[in-house]
């Protein structure tokens, strides 16, 4: 018949086990044979070696409150006053989930002096933006008192996402807290100065975002090449305003050396946007106001609705570029004015880019109150293009067009005569926009957008690639009109 065995019995047997006895001798205290005793050590998975006396009951408990909060065995033993080999050992306990003597227990009221390596830990500091040494030991006491993250939140004054945060961050896998280790990484953290991301030209991330500067690519598209091209590769990230920081603030990095003119706007320096001067009206025909355009131009999901502006060159040469841009697929036409940009000369040179659109993309014009638009009912006549007119001083409300010919202007520079460019280089830097990847369009080019909306199939990656949800079908534009 199996003798069963009593709690009373089992508790003595691993007190003596801790005590540093032999399986044996632990047995025979505990009143059933070794037999048993060497039953129960192999079912906690411990071996059956005499194990370490416990000296000092309350040092323990000091060193294994330390291992749990994060502390290296060997710093917490040494800390304790104890060995490093019963810093092991005890670590290794914990590791297992061992059972912990009754004996090894810290008095009610016993403090730990909280250090680890060379951070110093300033319990008193009032609680700032971020966590605090404080914060953290009250979420220490509130997670080994089996609190949930809302009570803890609540006695700490914080939000329940940022508790949330703080264990999942430091949390070891036997469901400990590690306070000193979260105190110290918080700390490394916070040290400034650091050394930027982009500060080495060795890196293979110096060098790629270097070169699709150098291609004209603005530093939000980057971030997303690299998503796209490094997915797994966590090394290959960097966020736009790091890309802007390395150029405009780490002035004197190699990288503000190699691609000083790199960014589409060729400045170094940040610049505040400022208003120009208010213009009155140049021509006395009457014009339709930008507030009566269709409510169907403002949410930009019908495609066929155009702003546009010209591009000056310096005033000795009266030459320009007058540019067209789509408001929904970002999708750009130019037209060089090299002779000059008179209401007769600009009528002639956009007159022919929209006579070479389908009926469907031929909507609306919004242009600024400039004179060399004086034809456009001339302009309508021939093309069937609504004409709107922004009002005086407002360029946001032609924001695409702005924009782009800000993109422009990267390869026709202020102040320069722009009729020493070709027809044919003109129509490539159109090209070259048209041609860029754009976020409004899920990082589709305007080129490939445009091409799926009138019908064409384009793969990338082995994907048939398709159109933003808010983007209308061909099919459905009809319906509507």
């Amino acid at each position: 018949m199996t003798k069963v065995l009593s709690a009373a019995a089992r508790s003595l047997f691993w007190e003596c086990r801790d005590a540093g006895l032999s399986v044996r001798e632990s047995a025979e205290r505990a009143g059933f044979c070794s037999a048993v005793g060497y039953g129960m050590v192999k079912a906690a998975g411990q071996t059956c070696r005499r194990g370490l006396p416990v000296r000092d009951p309350v040092a323990v408990a000091a060193m294994i409150e330390l291992i749990r909060v994060g502390v290296s065995a060997a710093r917490a033993a040494s800390q304790c006053g104890l060995t490093r080999r019963m810093g092991r050992y005890w670590a290794q306990r914990l590791k297992d989930g061992s059972p912990l003597p009754v004996s090894v227990a810290m008095p009610a009221g016993t403090q730990i002096i909280w250090q680890c390596g060379g951070v110093k830990i300033d319990m008193d500091a009032p609680p700032g933006y971020r966590l605090g040494a404080k914060e953290r030991e009250q979420i220490y006491q509130g997670k080994t008192s089996g609190w949930t993250i809302t009570k803890i939140a609540t006695r700490i004054g914080r939000p329940k996402s940022t508790v949330s945060r703080e264990l999942s961050r430091n949390t070891s896998p036997d469901g400990h807290y590690q306070l000193l280790k979260a105190e110290q990484a918080a700390q490394d953290r916070a040290r400034r100065p650091k050394q930027a991301k982009l500060a080495s030209p060795d890196t293979a991330l110096f060098r790629f975002v270097a070169d699709n500067l150098e291609a004209h690519l603005s530093p939000e598209q980057i971030t997303h090449q690299l998503i796209l091209e490094y997915p797994d590769d966590k090394e290959m990230r960097v966020c736009p305003e790091t890309i802007y920081q390395a150029v405009y603030v780490h002035a004197k990095g190699q990288l503000k050396l190699e691609i000083d003119k790199a960014l589409r706007s060729g400045r170094t320096a940040r610049k505040p946007h400022t208003t120009g001067e208010a213009r009155r009206p140049r021509f006395k025909d009457d014009m339709a106001s930008i507030h009566d355009r269709p409510e169907e131009v403002e949410h930009r999901d019908i495609p066929g609705h155009w702003e546009g502006d010209l591009i000056l060159g310096s005033v000795a040469s009266r030459s320009a570029v007058a540019t067209i841009v789509e408001r929904v697929f970002r999708y750009t036409m130019v037209a060089p004015l090299p002779d000059g940009h008179t209401a007769d000369q600009t009528e002639a040179a956009i007159v022919p880019l929209f006579t070479g659109l389908p009926n469907q993309l031929r909507g609306t014009l919004t242009w600024d109150q400039g004179s060399e638009l004086a034809n456009h009912l001339h302009i309508t006549a021939q093309t069937g293009v609504k004409v709107y007119f922004a009002d005086p001083h407002s360029p946001w409300q032609r924001g695409t067009n702005e924009n782009t010919n800000g993109l422009l202007r990267q390869y026709l520079p202020k102040g320069t005569d722009l009729s020493v460019n070709t027809d044919e280089q003109v129509a490539s830097f159109a090209t070259s926009l048209n041609s860029r990847p754009r976020k409004a369009l899920g990082w589709l080019t305007p080129a490939e957008a445009l091409a799926i909306w009138l019908g064409a199939t384009i793969t990338i990656g082995g994907r048939v690639m398709e159109l933003p949800d808010n983007i209308k079908t061909l099919a459905d534009c009809c319906d509507d009109h």
